[in-house]
């Protein structure tokens, strides 16, 4: 019988303690939140890039181009071009110490659940891209690029590989073309593309037979541009307009994976024709062509084409051929003002550049949100803000 039933008065019991393993245990745990959910310091890399940009900036040091090419024009067999030379690519990573302070881990508790993640989410692929961006993308950790990882610190890193990143829109039929001729028009598109900026062959500066086959002959004034650029390349004849091309002696592309974003898209032209047209960015990863080199660097080029369907008996066209209405291209990160039908590449090692020094605004080569070149001052060669 209880103290309580027989009318006594209650036990007391003793409050129970907590023992010293446990208390100590909940003391680190206290502190370790504490000192996780503090502001970080930028890492001693962030802080060396940081400082060794600055030290480039007061030598008067100024980093490689960003440059556009021509867009073509051809109806009729009468071309219209307007030309522009905006080139230039910097990497100014000044911006980078605030960047690794909006890492997600580093913020407060880490609200979005990366820590511990390793990186693997922030290098999750991206959804196809059906529509223009409305911005550029967010910055990202000014990782250092590495054979291991060529694409670290780069938007690229999140875009498809190669040929997986051109998406066929769904075929139709369009005015008087049936589905099977657009879809026709697009499988063509999307090879020419490869052919041109995917090819092992064309980037090594090999001619680039099968995207040329792939052009109809009629389009006698472009096709000619182009075998001169090949040929004989200049500041009026630069294949790089149309074709990613490297010099084998100075660089090799490192890996097997080239990053691409873009998306292709139709419609009916103004004269019973189908309009293709389609906008990519590319990004390519280099080493310098020495053995054993392992200094990253990366080129980004975006190609904006329109191919043109035509019905042959309606038009002096070569069934089968593709007809281009225009072609436009802006290079990231390859010397300005050089006409030797290669991209060079900058890299961080380097003491020099070839070309010329950027005298013109800022661009990000990884905003796809505007038309490309169009966006682009005629002439100009001016800075990017990272490749």
């Amino acid at each position: 019988m209880s103290d309580n039933q027989s009318g006594g008065k209650p036990s007391e019991e003793p409050e129970p303690s907590v023992p010293d393993d446990i208390w100590e245990q909940f003391t680190r745990d206290t502190e370790r939140d504490i000192r996780s959910s503090a502001p970080k310091e930028p890492s001693a890399r962030a802080r060396m890039v940081t400082e060794r940009l600055r030290q480039q900036e007061a030598r008067g040091e100024q980093p490689p181009g960003w440059r556009t090419g021509p867009a073509w024009q051809e109806m009729d067999g009468r071309a219209a071009r307007r030309r522009r030379r905006w080139a230039v690519v910097g990497v100014p990573l000044a911006i980078a110490v605030a960047v690794v302070a909006m890492k997600p881990s580093l913020l407060p508790g880490d609200p979005f659940g990366s820590a511990g993640s390793g990186g693997a989410s922030d290098a999750s692929p991206l959804p196809e891209e059906t529509v223009a961006p409305s911005a550029p993308p967010s910055a990202v950790d000014p990782d250092v690029p590495t054979l291991a990882r060529p694409f670290a610190g780069s938007p690229a890193e999140r875009y498809s590989d190669g040929a997986a990143g051109i998406v066929l829109p769904p075929a139709k039929a369009v005015g008087s073309f049936s589905k099977a001729q657009v879809e026709r028009v697009l499988r063509q598109s999307k090879q020419f593309l490869v052919d041109a900026n995917l090819d092992r062959a064309t980037l090594r500066g090999e001619r680039p037979e099968a995207a040329l086959k792939a052009l109809d002959p009629t389009q006698k004034d472009l096709l000619g541009e182009l075998n001169t650029s090949l040929r004989k390349p200049d500041e009026k004849h630069d294949p790089l307009w149309m074709f990613s091309r490297f010099d084998p002696a100075e660089v090799r592309l490192t890996g097997d994976v080239i990053k691409t974003r873009g998306r292709m898209t139709f419609e009916a032209g103004k004269s019973d024709t189908v309009v293709v047209h389609a906008d990519y960015t590319f990004v390519y990863p280099l080493v310098h062509a020495d053995a054993g080199a392992t200094e990253v660097a990366r080129t980004i080029v975006r190609r904006v084409l329109d191919i043109e369907l035509y019905d042959p008996a309606k038009y002096q066209v070569t069934p089968g051929k593709l007809s281009v209405a225009r072609y436009d291209s802006t290079f990231g990160n390859s010397d300005c003002d050089v006409f030797d039908g290669y991209f060079h590449p900058h890299f961080d090692s380097d003491t020099a550049t070839t070309g010329a020094n950027p005298t013109g605004p800022t661009i990000d080569p990884y905003d796809r949100s505007g038309e490309g070149a169009d966006d682009v001052g005629d002439g100009k060669c001016g800075t990017a803000t990272r490749s």
